[in-house]
Protein backbone atom coordinates (compact mmCIF):
# COMPACT_ATOMS: atom_id res chain seq x y z
CA UNK A 1 0.00 0.00 0.00
CA UNK A 2 2.89 2.27 0.97
CA UNK A 3 4.32 2.28 -3.07
CA UNK A 4 0.95 2.28 -4.01
CA UNK A 5 0.13 5.66 -2.75
CA UNK A 6 3.32 6.81 -4.11
CA UNK A 7 2.95 5.53 -7.04
CA UNK A 8 6.69 3.38 -6.60
CA UNK A 9 7.51 -0.37 -6.84
CA UNK A 10 9.79 -0.54 -4.43
CA UNK A 11 11.96 1.78 -1.74
CA UNK A 12 13.71 4.85 -3.36
CA UNK A 13 15.39 6.07 -0.65
CA UNK A 14 17.38 3.13 1.08
CA UNK A 15 20.81 3.61 1.81
CA UNK A 16 21.67 0.02 1.03
CA UNK A 17 24.51 0.43 -1.46
CA UNK A 18 22.60 -0.82 -4.24
CA UNK A 19 23.96 0.27 -7.79
CA UNK A 20 20.66 0.35 -9.39
CA UNK A 21 19.81 3.70 -7.11
CA UNK A 22 24.09 4.81 -7.87
CA UNK A 23 23.42 8.58 -8.89
CA UNK A 24 26.49 9.48 -10.87
CA UNK A 25 26.90 13.07 -10.19
CA UNK A 26 29.84 14.65 -12.10
CA UNK A 27 32.07 13.55 -9.23
CA UNK A 28 31.23 10.11 -8.91
CA UNK A 29 31.28 9.56 -12.23
CA UNK A 30 34.58 10.84 -12.67
CA UNK A 31 35.93 8.48 -10.09
CA UNK A 32 33.94 5.64 -11.17
CA UNK A 33 35.43 6.15 -14.82
CA UNK A 34 38.83 6.78 -13.84
CA UNK A 35 38.78 3.46 -11.94
CA UNK A 36 37.47 1.31 -14.76
CA UNK A 37 40.72 2.62 -16.38
CA UNK A 38 42.91 2.19 -13.78
CA UNK A 39 41.81 -1.69 -12.96
CA UNK A 40 41.65 -1.94 -16.81
CA UNK A 41 45.51 -0.96 -17.59
CA UNK A 42 46.27 -2.34 -14.09
CA UNK A 43 47.87 0.06 -12.74
CA UNK A 44 48.34 -0.94 -9.23
CA UNK A 45 46.91 1.24 -6.66
CA UNK A 46 44.26 3.39 -6.86
CA UNK A 47 42.83 5.44 -3.71
CA UNK A 48 39.03 7.07 -3.49
CA UNK A 49 38.45 9.14 -0.57
CA UNK A 50 35.21 10.93 0.83
CA UNK A 51 33.81 12.36 4.41
CA UNK A 52 31.14 9.65 5.72
CA UNK A 53 27.74 9.49 3.76
CA UNK A 54 29.69 10.55 0.26
CA UNK A 55 28.68 7.43 -1.55
CA UNK A 56 31.65 5.82 -1.50
CA UNK A 57 30.76 2.20 -0.78
CA UNK A 58 27.95 2.53 -3.47
CA UNK A 59 30.96 3.68 -5.80
CA UNK A 60 32.48 0.09 -5.20
CA UNK A 61 29.00 -1.61 -6.06
CA UNK A 62 28.70 0.23 -8.62
CA UNK A 63 32.75 -0.89 -10.23
CA UNK A 64 31.64 -4.43 -9.52
CA UNK A 65 28.75 -3.69 -11.25
CA UNK A 66 30.54 -2.49 -14.83
CA UNK A 67 32.83 -5.69 -15.18
CA UNK A 68 30.06 -8.63 -13.46
CA UNK A 69 30.29 -9.73 -17.03
CA UNK A 70 33.54 -10.29 -17.95
CA UNK A 71 35.62 -13.40 -16.56
CA UNK A 72 39.24 -12.31 -16.72
CA UNK A 73 38.58 -9.67 -14.03
CA UNK A 74 38.77 -11.24 -10.46
CA UNK A 75 37.19 -9.18 -7.76
CA UNK A 76 37.38 -9.77 -4.19
CA UNK A 77 36.19 -7.20 -1.88
CA UNK A 78 36.97 -6.28 2.05
CA UNK A 79 34.19 -4.52 4.15
CA UNK A 80 35.78 -3.88 7.23
CA UNK A 81 39.98 -4.14 7.29
CA UNK A 82 39.65 -3.88 10.90
CA UNK A 83 41.92 -7.06 11.75
CA UNK A 84 44.02 -7.40 14.64
CA UNK A 85 47.19 -8.93 13.31
CA UNK A 86 48.74 -9.20 10.25
CA UNK A 87 48.17 -12.96 10.08
CA UNK A 88 44.94 -12.09 10.86
CA UNK A 89 44.20 -9.72 7.72
CA UNK A 90 46.54 -12.18 5.59
CA UNK A 91 44.03 -15.45 6.69
CA UNK A 92 41.03 -13.49 5.45
CA UNK A 93 42.92 -13.01 2.01
CA UNK A 94 43.75 -16.40 1.53
CA UNK A 95 40.62 -17.68 2.05
CA UNK A 96 38.49 -15.08 0.33
CA UNK A 97 40.93 -16.03 -2.54
CA UNK A 98 39.97 -20.09 -1.91
CA UNK A 99 44.17 -20.36 -1.58
CA UNK A 100 45.29 -23.14 0.73
CA UNK A 101 49.07 -22.58 1.89
CA UNK A 102 51.19 -25.49 2.86
CA UNK A 103 52.14 -23.70 6.10
CA UNK A 104 50.25 -21.17 8.43
CA UNK A 105 52.61 -18.48 8.97
CA UNK A 106 52.83 -14.46 7.82
CA UNK A 107 55.70 -15.59 5.28
CA UNK A 108 53.69 -19.07 4.02
CA UNK A 109 50.70 -16.86 3.45
CA UNK A 110 52.19 -13.90 1.68
CA UNK A 111 53.93 -16.23 -0.62
CA UNK A 112 50.83 -18.38 -1.04
CA UNK A 113 49.73 -14.84 -2.37
CA UNK A 114 51.86 -14.27 -4.43
CA UNK A 115 52.15 -17.93 -6.34
CA UNK A 116 48.65 -17.03 -6.25
CA UNK A 117 48.71 -13.78 -8.49
CA UNK A 118 51.51 -15.21 -10.64
CA UNK A 119 49.39 -17.97 -11.76
CA UNK A 120 46.21 -15.63 -12.54
CA UNK A 121 47.76 -12.69 -13.75
CA UNK A 122 50.40 -14.32 -16.18
CA UNK A 123 49.40 -18.15 -16.74
CA UNK A 124 46.00 -16.99 -17.03
CA UNK A 125 46.07 -13.74 -17.88
CA UNK A 126 43.27 -12.66 -15.68
CA UNK A 127 43.20 -9.79 -13.50
CA UNK A 128 42.96 -9.86 -9.90
CA UNK A 129 41.33 -7.11 -8.41
CA UNK A 130 41.53 -6.26 -4.05
CA UNK A 131 38.85 -3.89 -3.40
CA UNK A 132 38.76 -2.38 0.42
CA UNK A 133 35.73 -0.66 2.07
CA UNK A 134 36.62 2.27 5.26
CA UNK A 135 40.20 1.74 4.56
CA UNK A 136 40.64 4.78 7.24
CA UNK A 137 40.84 1.04 9.35
CA UNK A 138 43.61 0.08 8.29
CA UNK A 139 46.46 -0.23 10.83
CA UNK A 140 49.99 1.20 9.38
CA UNK A 141 51.07 -2.82 9.71
CA UNK A 142 48.13 -4.17 7.63
CA UNK A 143 49.33 -0.79 5.39
CA UNK A 144 52.92 -2.27 5.04
CA UNK A 145 51.37 -5.93 3.76
CA UNK A 146 49.83 -4.56 1.36
CA UNK A 147 52.72 -2.29 0.01
CA UNK A 148 54.81 -5.93 0.23
CA UNK A 149 51.57 -7.45 -1.76
CA UNK A 150 52.23 -4.55 -4.60
CA UNK A 151 55.30 -4.82 -5.10
CA UNK A 152 54.85 -8.44 -7.38
CA UNK A 153 55.00 -7.25 -10.87
CA UNK A 154 56.01 -8.47 -14.58
CA UNK A 155 57.44 -5.93 -16.55
CA UNK A 156 54.34 -4.88 -17.59
CA UNK A 157 51.96 -4.44 -14.95
CA UNK A 158 51.02 -4.78 -11.42
CA UNK A 159 49.84 -8.05 -10.69
CA UNK A 160 47.49 -7.28 -7.82
CA UNK A 161 44.76 -4.29 -8.56
CA UNK A 162 44.05 -3.04 -5.79
CA UNK A 163 41.13 -0.10 -4.90
CA UNK A 164 41.27 1.65 -1.34
CA UNK A 165 38.18 3.45 -0.17
CA UNK A 166 38.11 5.62 2.70
CA UNK A 167 37.95 8.56 4.57
CA UNK A 168 40.49 11.02 4.47
CA UNK A 169 42.19 10.14 7.39
CA UNK A 170 44.11 7.60 5.94
CA UNK A 171 46.23 10.35 4.52
CA UNK A 172 48.69 11.18 7.48
CA UNK A 173 49.17 7.58 7.98
CA UNK A 174 50.03 6.57 4.08
CA UNK A 175 52.49 9.54 4.38
CA UNK A 176 54.42 7.73 7.05
CA UNK A 177 54.33 4.69 5.08
CA UNK A 178 57.88 4.48 3.00
CA UNK A 179 57.33 4.02 -0.79
CA UNK A 180 53.54 3.84 -0.39
CA UNK A 181 52.70 7.08 -1.29
CA UNK A 182 54.35 7.37 -4.74
CA UNK A 183 52.72 3.95 -5.36
CA UNK A 184 49.03 5.43 -5.87
CA UNK A 185 48.13 5.93 -9.59
CA UNK A 186 44.76 7.43 -8.95
CA UNK A 187 44.14 9.33 -5.84
CA UNK A 188 40.68 11.11 -6.11
CA UNK A 189 38.06 12.75 -3.45
CA UNK A 190 34.64 12.48 -3.47
CA UNK A 191 32.94 15.34 -2.58
CA UNK A 192 28.97 16.13 -1.56
CA UNK A 193 26.58 17.16 -4.19
CA UNK A 194 25.90 20.68 -5.05
CA UNK A 195 21.96 21.85 -4.88
CA UNK A 196 21.10 21.14 -8.15
CA UNK A 197 22.96 17.56 -7.94
CA UNK A 198 21.15 16.78 -5.09
CA UNK A 199 17.73 17.66 -6.97
CA UNK A 200 18.78 15.42 -9.86
CA UNK A 201 19.59 12.48 -7.95
CA UNK A 202 16.29 12.27 -5.81
CA UNK A 203 14.49 12.76 -9.60
CA UNK A 204 17.04 9.99 -10.38
CA UNK A 205 16.42 7.40 -7.21
CA UNK A 206 12.28 7.78 -7.50
CA UNK A 207 12.54 7.16 -11.25
CA UNK A 208 14.49 4.38 -10.50
CA UNK A 209 11.74 3.38 -7.85
CA UNK A 210 9.36 3.78 -10.58
CA UNK A 211 7.80 7.01 -10.10
CA UNK A 212 7.10 7.70 -13.95
CA UNK A 213 4.01 10.25 -12.75
CA UNK A 214 4.75 14.16 -14.51
CA UNK A 215 3.27 14.83 -10.77
CA UNK A 216 6.66 15.70 -8.65
CA UNK A 217 6.67 14.59 -4.98
CA UNK A 218 9.23 17.10 -3.68
CA UNK A 219 8.33 20.89 -3.84
CA UNK A 220 11.00 23.37 -5.37
CA UNK A 221 11.40 25.18 -1.52
CA UNK A 222 11.09 21.19 0.21
CA UNK A 223 14.94 20.35 -2.31
CA UNK A 224 16.12 23.63 -0.93
CA UNK A 225 15.65 22.84 2.17
CA UNK A 226 16.78 19.43 1.72
CA UNK A 227 20.11 20.53 0.06
CA UNK A 228 20.58 23.13 3.01
CA UNK A 229 19.97 20.31 5.74
CA UNK A 230 22.41 17.51 4.53
CA UNK A 231 24.73 19.96 2.43
CA UNK A 232 24.85 17.35 -0.41
CA UNK A 233 25.66 14.59 1.38
CA UNK A 234 23.85 11.53 -0.65
CA UNK A 235 23.27 9.23 2.91
CA UNK A 236 22.05 11.96 4.70
CA UNK A 237 19.61 13.35 1.68
CA UNK A 238 18.92 9.53 1.27
CA UNK A 239 17.61 9.26 4.93
CA UNK A 240 15.48 12.74 5.14
CA UNK A 241 13.43 11.79 1.76
CA UNK A 242 12.60 8.47 2.84
CA UNK A 243 11.29 10.25 6.26
CA UNK A 244 9.81 12.82 3.99
CA UNK A 245 8.14 9.93 2.32
CA UNK A 246 6.40 8.42 5.02
CA UNK A 247 5.45 11.63 6.63
CA UNK A 248 3.61 12.28 3.46
CA UNK A 249 1.68 8.86 3.46
CA UNK A 250 0.81 9.51 7.30
CA UNK A 251 -0.40 13.61 6.66
CA UNK A 252 -2.69 11.72 3.26
CA UNK A 253 -0.61 14.05 1.36
CA UNK A 254 0.55 14.09 -2.25
CA UNK A 255 3.55 16.28 -1.92
CA UNK A 256 6.34 17.25 0.32
CA UNK A 257 6.57 20.62 0.32
CA UNK A 258 9.06 22.78 2.83
CA UNK A 259 6.73 22.63 5.64
CA UNK A 260 7.18 18.62 5.62
CA UNK A 261 10.83 18.59 5.57
CA UNK A 262 10.99 21.86 8.18
CA UNK A 263 8.83 19.45 10.59
CA UNK A 264 11.20 16.22 10.19
CA UNK A 265 14.24 18.57 10.92
CA UNK A 266 12.55 20.09 14.00
CA UNK A 267 12.34 16.66 15.10
CA UNK A 268 15.75 15.96 15.11
CA UNK A 269 16.26 18.85 16.69
CA UNK A 270 14.64 17.60 19.58
CA UNK A 271 16.67 14.87 19.17
CA UNK A 272 19.41 17.41 20.21
CA UNK A 273 21.08 16.41 16.23
CA UNK A 274 21.27 19.52 14.82
CA UNK A 275 20.50 23.31 15.06
CA UNK A 276 17.53 23.63 13.33
CA UNK A 277 17.37 27.80 13.24
CA UNK A 278 19.75 27.93 10.65
CA UNK A 279 17.90 25.96 7.94
CA UNK A 280 14.21 28.21 9.04
CA UNK A 281 15.01 30.83 7.15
Amino acid sequence: MYYKLLNLQKEPFSTSPDPVFFYRSTAHNTALQRLEIAVRLRRGLSLIMGDVGTGKTTLSRALLQSFRDEEDFLFYMMLDPNHKSEFEFLTVLVKMMGITPLFRSTLDYKEAIEKFLFKKGVQEDKTVVLLIDEGQKLSPALLEILRTLLNYETNEHKLLQLVIMSQMEILPRLKKIRNFSDRISLKYIINPLDEEETKEMIKFRLYQAGHNSEKELFSEEAVKLIYAYTQGYPRRIANLCHNALESLVMRECDLVDRDIISSLIREETELGLINAEQYQS
